[in-house]
């Protein structure tokens, strides 16, 4: 059976924390249809293989502020430890450690969306870039155009009435 794994719905599980795009391992399990206690038991099993670059317990600060940003919850109750997050890495180190055919087909869908936002973020860059670009160029030439708009918008400046007798 194919999974129906779009980008975009993945994307919306990606959360950048401590200066990275990571997955939180309660959304692993889900993709990944085992329970949270099983991909955890398989990490710990398998510890070497995720170094700190790849995987990470949050902080209570990290966790309270992530729980903020997301509307719905979906933390289910109480919890005993905080949550793992993988980076691109780690999560591509799972389907090593979680062998199942979903595991393959889930982790590609996922590389994907890293990879597609990656491209987002490459392009947004670029962007950026070109726009800095473009107001440094017109910078000096709008300067000039907005000098000329003030003079016509001032008030003009009363003659100065001369004293004496003129003919």
């Amino acid at each position: 059976m194919k999974l129906a794994l779009k980008p975009e719905d993945i994307a919306q599980l990606v959360f950048f924390i401590r200066g990275e795009k990571v997955m939180l391992a309660q959304h692993l399990a889900e993709l990944y249809g085992v329970p949270v206690r099983v991909l955890n038991q398989a990490v710990k099993r398998n510890i070497k293989r995720f170094p700190a670059d790849f995987m990470f317990q949050l902080t209570k600060e990290e966790f309270k502020h992530l729980k903020s940003q997301i509307v719905i919850s979906s933390w289910g109750g109480l919890r005993r430890a905080l949550p793992y997050a993988f980076t691109e890495q780690g999560v591509a180190m799972l389907s090593s450690v979680l062998r199942s055919a979903r595991a393959v087909e889930v982790n590609i869908a996922i590389m994907r969306t890293f990879v597609q936002l990656r491209q987002l973020m490459d392009t947004n860059r670029d962007l950026a870039r070109k726009i800095e670009a473009m107001e440094k160029k017109y910078d000096e030439q709008f300067a000039e155009v907005f000098a000329a708009i003030k003079e016509l918008i001032a008030p003009p400046t009363p003659a100065k009435k001369r004293i004496g007798f003129h003919p």
